[in-house]
């Protein structure tokens, strides 16, 4: 009776760890597909009032147009007429729109295109002591030798602490920003590739 137990209990558990993330998945899926038609609506409309497509088929013609709209725009601003029109249409008009620039970058970064604040972990010795702590380069700066980090604060790694210290006290590690965010929420648990990195992190040149 127990091993029928155990196993009724095993199969319905391993049903779940298959069927759950699948399911959730497919959730996603159509929540992203929800935004997705309905910020296109207005467009979908005009179109089913203006062509026998209806429902879905609008809703996939739609996006199909605005896919190619996007790739011959992109064709366009690769070119040396393509690029100075953009320079010119953002330095000119759009960069004076109250939020432009927030929501360029914020795209920029949801594209890939620019560097996340959160994809590089440094260890990071601060007031010219010894100790060294975990953190993720949020900013390099340019025309100076400081670095920007962010020390976060277990468990809750959301919170914590902003430093402006010098590139030589900074040294990048090669640990997923995924390893460091486990060691912070289990308040320093399995950071044994964190620190395994130490010695060489600090006999190899910094920032």
């Amino acid at each position: 009776m127990n091993r029928f137990k155990t196993f009724l209990k095993n199969t319905i558990i391993g049903g779940l760890l298959v069927m759950l993330p699948a399911g959730l998945l497919l959730l996603v899926i159509s929540w992203i597909f929800g935004l997705i038609r309905r910020a296109i609506s207005p467009i979908t409309i005009i179109v089913m009032e203006k062509s026998p497509a209806q429902g879905m088929i609008a809703d996939v013609l739609v996006i199909a147009v605005l896919i190619i709209l996007c790739f011959t725009v992109g064709v366009i601003v690769r070119t040396k007429v393509g690029k100075w029109l953009h320079t010119s249409l953002e330095s000119k008009i759009l960069a004076k729109a109250p939020g432009y620039r927030l929501i360029k970058e914020t795209i920029f970064q949801f594209l890939g295109k620019k560097r996340s604040p959160f994809s590089s972990v440094a260890l990071v010795q601060l007031f010219d002591s010894e100790t060294l702590v975990t953190a993720f380069i949020t900013d390099e700066h340019e025309n100076n030798a400081i670095c920007t980090v962010f020390v976060p604060t277990g468990p809750n790694p959301t919170s914590g602490l902003i430093y402006h210290v010098p590139k030589s006290k900074v040294f990048p590690i090669k640990v997923s920003v995924e390893d460091a965010m486990r060691s912070i929420i289990s308040c320093g648990a399995g950071s044994s590739t964190i620190v395994a990195t130490r010695r060489s992190c600090l006999e190899n040149d910094p920032l």
